[in-house]
């Protein structure tokens, strides 16, 4: 049982430090180490250091932590953020059960664990994180994200309807009974798919040598061949306007046809070029240079700046600040996104509407989120859209499908995320997310 604690207790190192930020990652080490927490078991007295008198506690750990560690990893990893206070309650609530176990233990005179009650209700917390990840998993649309989720299912699936059988059914039917030995082989089957699908393909963000997003190695991959590509236009654009000039020079005032060609070439290069350089724009590796920032009045400028193209599309613009926080983030990048997310939802509302910034916060960040009431993206579309030149606008004019694919890009490198929720004809929402560590303090709404 040593080498089943030391296994479990490792995984949960090695998710902890692989991405610390990662609350997905934190809830998951969080069960693996009450998990393992039943193995001390074997080094009681006499064999061990532990005093018996330590075992009820143990066990009271172990068969109460573990169920609502393991569902509420289960509600972060399929769920999107989208009330930070609602799903906080949630999880306190969820604790209730543990507590009324504390109270049995406490009250037993052997503090011994009420198997009845504990099955009551660990049989559906187990029930319903199964439920939640085969749910998730028919439910997502990012190809890269699906595969990851179908790993994490084939790996907690089989595991938790085992140990809810073997502990919890097995110990109400046979109290005392040693479920290890069936349990143990469960256990080898979670850590050795885990182990494999982490140096093959990678779980929960962990693979060998901690690889990036793949789309965090599109990016850098995109960046450097566009600068590349762009260097070369750009050459050859300027051969071809000093040739046009030259022409230009040598041919009669009187040749109005072959003129009126050149002209057309003239303007061509300088349409490529303004492409090219709009392109380089959106593309290049950019350095963040971050200070204290007040989010209230960054809004306030990005508001003045769209003004115009706000009303000359008939289109609202409201602003929801509970708190006006300072964050340590790059004022330049992040409005820029932001006004990349604005020209999008301005696109998606032809006819004018209302577009809604939301600004939130709690311990685990900051959230913006930019709202419209517009036609929606696709969902077959909504995997796709931080792919660079990737676009659900057809081929318009200076449309190259790179604006979110920079917003992707400003907020991974602050240290943050986004999310997306969009639905045909209702609107699209997309979320920045800024981590705790972005956060230097927070201001109510009298502060000026």
């Amino acid at each position: 049982m040593m080498y089943y604690v030391a296994a479990l207790w490792c995984a949960a190192a090695v998710l902890l430090v692989s991405q610390p930020r990662s609350e997905v990652n934190r809830w998951a080490a969080f069960f693996l180490w009450s998990a393992g927490i039943g193995g001390l078991t074997d080094w009681l007295v006499p064999d061990g250091f532990i005093a018996v008198r330590y075992e009820p506690w143990i066990q009271f750990l172990n068969h109460s932590l573990t169920p609502y560690g393991v569902l509420i990893f289960c509600l972060v990893y399929t769920r999107k953020p989208r009330n930070p206070k609602r799903m906080r309650h949630f999880k306190t609530g969820l604790l209730l059960p543990v507590f009324v176990m504390l109270v049995q233990v406490l009250l037993s005179a052997d503090h011994g664990i009420h198997y009845g009650l504990l099955f009551i209700w660990t049989g559906p917390y187990y029930v319903a994180a199964c439920a939640l990840l085969i749910r998730g998993l028919s439910e997502e649309m990012n190809p890269q994200k699906r595969k990851n989720m179908w790993i994490t299912t084939w790996i907690m699936v089989p595991t938790l309807l085992g140990v809810m059988l073997l502990i919890n059914v097995g110990n109400l039917i046979a109290p005392g009974y040693d479920s290890f030995r069936y349990v143990s082989l469960f256990i080898v089957y979670s850590m050795s798919v885990a182990l494999i699908c982490t140096f093959v393909y990678g779980v929960l963000g962990v693979r060998l040598r901690f690889e990036r997003d793949p789309l965090d190695r599109t990016m850098q991959a995109v960046s450097s061949g566009t600068s590349m590509l762009n260097h070369t236009i750009k050459n050859e654009i300027g051969k071809i306007a000093l040739s046009t000039e030259n022409v230009r020079r040598m041919l009669p005032p009187d040749n109005d046809n072959a003129l009126e060609q050149l002209e057309v070439i003239a303007h061509s290069s300088e349409h490529l070029l303004a492409m090219v350089e709009r392109m380089q724009r959106q593309m290049k590796v950019f350095k963040l240079e971050e200070a204290p920032v007040r989010i209230d009045e960054m809004l306030a400028e990005l508001m003045l700046r769209e003004q115009e193209l706000l009303s000359r599309h008939g289109i609202e613009l409201k602003v929801i600040s509970r708190e006006r926080p300072w964050l340590l983030i790059d004022a330049v990048h992040v409005q820029e996104a932001m006004s990349n997310l604005i020209s999008n939802s301005v696109e998606a509302m032809p006819g004018g509407g209302l577009i809604t910034i939301t600004v939130t916060t709690n311990r685990k960040g900051a959230a913006i989120s930019i709202k419209d009431n517009g036609m929606g993206i696709p969902r077959e579309q909504q995997a796709h859209v931080f792919e660079p030149f990737f676009s659900t606008k057809g081929h318009q004019r200076f449309n190259f499908g790179l604006g979110l694919s920079y917003v992707y890009n400003v907020m991974s490198r602050s240290g943050g995320s986004v999310g997306l929720e969009s639905s045909e004809s209702v609107g699209t929402e997309i979320t920045l997310y800024f981590p705790r560590s972005k956060i230097i303090r927070l201001t109510g709404r009298d502060e000026l």
